[in-house]
């Protein structure tokens, strides 16, 4: 029962069965009821009407309604008259009583909060504001620096470039985080036309904050190597766990032993004895399976001068190849297959070098952004046309000439890794335009083990991402689960240049300490490469055979490896709704071009002889239901083309 001495003891009543309701229901209203019992149990005023409680604190249309509503049942319940409406001037009369009272709420006026202390600025790490104000913070002599110079020291800092957008249809570089430390007024700017730069008091404080966390780092950095133990990834999974993902070929790859290199995942700080002349280059983190790559920041070999970052480029025409595998027989079985002596490459004889692509750029205006992001990473990328994808590794010999000596061409040997790199704008395009089959199917003729589509984020509008989001989502699944190849996604170019520069780092740990086996040259031919690889590697899992790059070239080229079959489908696939599953039907009922040209030609070329080849492929099809089936209007386009209307 609602206490007996409240002024509006009938009123307080209701209000607290209401609470004691919402409460056993445990319904959102219930802190509303107990607001405007507490504020009417406090109340020393009494109220004729239920509406006049919209004066105190939890009342509002909903309960006066519903509190009207039961004082009007109560009355002809009990045969009492039923209060009228106030008027405008009896709520202005309880509006002034209730304030000289000092009522109106159940409780004391809570303390005014206390005013949130701001946050120190410190920026993240590797971000534009970072990377300016460590330049900053060494000046030199004069104690500025002008624009030039300080992108110049500052670059190496940051993962996103201080000059080229990140996003090639957006303006935003890191040199805009300028104005963030204007207006937090952490750098003083001075001189018209040419501006000068340096750091003000306060950003001298955010510097000593922004060392102090590095320092903070670096020693949690040393306890995590020593102690051996690998940082988990997202998903959870220990990199232990994970390393057999990433070479299971390894001998040693189930035995647990400690890394001398350091987890990617601690990420670029400029450690207490980096000088300022040469700051850390930040690190790339991830690699296939998505583990961590480790790479030794005290490796002589990571360290570089200006010259050492300068791409190595080799323009390699097609032409050198072309020629130098011959077609050769077909392989009925494995006893046709040739019988060969390897050539051995030695540890320590030859180095993992990167193969990226000439035509492989951030934008047209910007074509030497990728290799030379990968020389501030330490990998020397060599730029060549590539035959077949965006990039690969090989192992290149230091002895010039010792593989011509055993019987393969050139000094270099393509690794069983090979990426393709697409956009999503990209991805549209070659959905659109038929590449993306063309593509998948001569990275499966060409051998490869381990194929990686890098797909980058790319701002396409809104418009065509919707119209193409189920293409894109069914083209990466297919990469996936059809293909088997490895996916990885990045957000920018600069992801994937961190990418590709983990994979370059972990594939040196795997290969350059042991032996590598080369296929020579002169047992190869068009015809057995795929049967005779798929044997190796049955009959020798853990033994990799690898062949030259001049070999590889010449066997992936366009034309090289396609067989009288290949061409034919790739012509039939030239009409647009043709598939490659119909396709491939069509080539099992009419084996060569000569063959469905005749077939054609022997229906005639009168009318009804016409009416034969526009209905020809639909009815020598008709027994497939299935999306290998080809409909009336397909199989009169296909007429169109090769027969004779």
């Amino acid at each position: 029962m609602a206490d007996e001495n409240c002024a509006n003891s009938l009123l307080l009543g209701w209000v607290k069965e209401w609470w004691d309701t919402a409460r056993e229901r445990n319904t959102k209203g219930a802190p509303t009821y107990k607001k405007a019992y507490n504020s009417l149990k406090s109340c020393p005023l009494t109220f004729q009407h239920p509406s006049e409680l919209k004066v105190l604190k939890g009342f509002g249309d909903g309960i006066t309604s519903r509190l009207t509503d039961k004082l009007k049942q109560y009355c002809e319940e009990n045969g009492l008259p039923m209060p009228k409406h106030p008027k405008r001037k009896r709520t202005l009369e309880l509006e002034t009583a209730l304030a000289e009272a000092g009522a109106g709420q159940d409780e004391q006026p809570s303390p005014p909060k206390r005013a949130r202390k701001a946050r120190p600025y410190v920026p993240k790490l590797n971000s534009g504001a970072y990377a300016l104000l460590m330049a900053l913070s060494d000046p030199g002599p004069s104690g500025y620096m002008d624009k030039t110079a300080l992108i110049a020291k500052a670059q190496p800092y940051s993962e996103h470039s201080f000059t080229v957008p990140s996003m090639a249809n957006k303006s935003y570089t890191a040199w805009d985080s300028m104005k963030t430390l204007d207006d937090k007024e952490l750098v003083y700017i001075r001189g018209r036309p040419t501006k000068k730069y340096s750091l003000t008091d306060e950003g001298w404080e955010v510097v000593k904050r922004m060392k102090e966390a590095r320092n903070l780092v670096d020693g949690v950095g040393g306890s995590a190597i020593t102690s051996g133990n690998a940082i988990a990834s997202g998903s959870g999974t220990s990199n232990a766990n994970r390393s057999e993902n990433v070479n299971p070929n390894r001998p040693d790859s189930g035995v647990k032993r400690e890394s001398r290199y350091t987890p990617l995942d601690l990420k670029p700080f400029v450690s207490a004895t980096t000088t300022q002349e040469r700051p850390p280059q930040p690190k790339p983190r991830t690699a296939i399976s998505e583990s961590y790559v480790l790479i030794d920041s005290d490796d002589e070999d990571f360290k570089y001068d200006e010259e050492d970052r300068k791409p190595i480029i080799r323009e390699t025409t097609n032409h050198e190849y072309i020629d130098l595998v011959a077609d050769g027989d077909s392989v009925p079985d494995e006893s046709s297959l040739p019988h060969f002596v390897p050539i051995r490459l030695a540890p320590g004889s030859f180095t993992v070098e990167l193969v990226l692509d000439t035509r492989e750029v951030q934008a047209k205006n910007n074509r030497d952004h990728i290799q030379e992001e990968l020389s501030k990473l330490g990998v020397r990328p060599i730029m060549r046309s590539l035959e077949l994808g965006d990039v690969l590794w090989i192992a290149k010999c230091k002895q010039p000439g010792w593989l011509n000596r055993l019987g393969a061409e050139g000094d270099e040997v393509v690794l069983d890794y090979i990426v393709e790199r697409k956009r999503l704008d990209d991805l549209i395009g070659s959905i659109k335009d038929g590449r993306f089959r063309e593509q998948k199917y001569r990275l499966r003729r060409s051998g490869m083990k381990n194929v990686i589509y890098v797909i980058e984020n790319f701002n396409i509008d809104q418009d065509n991402r919707t119209k193409y989001q189920d293409a894109m989502d069914t083209a990466m699944a297919s990469i996936q689960v059809v293909n088997g190849y490895f996916l990885k996604k990045t957000d920018a170019i600069a992801e994937s240049i961190k990418y590709l520069a983990a994979v370059t780092y972990m594939l040196k740990e795997i290969y350059e300490s042991k032996p590598l086996f080369v296929i020579p040259t002169n047992v190869l031919t068009a015809k057995n490469y795929l049967p005779l690889v798929k044997h190796l590697r049955e009959k020798e899992p853990s033994k990799g055979y690898y062949i030259s790059y001049p070999a590889f070239a010449s066997l992936v080229s366009k034309s090289e490896m396609m067989t009288l079959r290949d061409v034919f489908l790739k012509m039939l696939m030239c009409i647009r709704r043709l598939s490659g599953e119909k396709a491939i039907e069509i080539q099992k009922v009419w084996k060569t071009p000569y063959q469905l040209v005749k077939a054609f030609e022997e229906c005639g070329t009168d009318e009804n002889g016409k009416k034969k080849q526009r209905a020809l492929v639909a009815s020598m099809l008709s027994r497939l239901v299935d999306r290998r089936s080809v409909d009336k209007g397909l199989s009169e386009k296909i007429a169109d083309v090769w027969g004779f209307l």
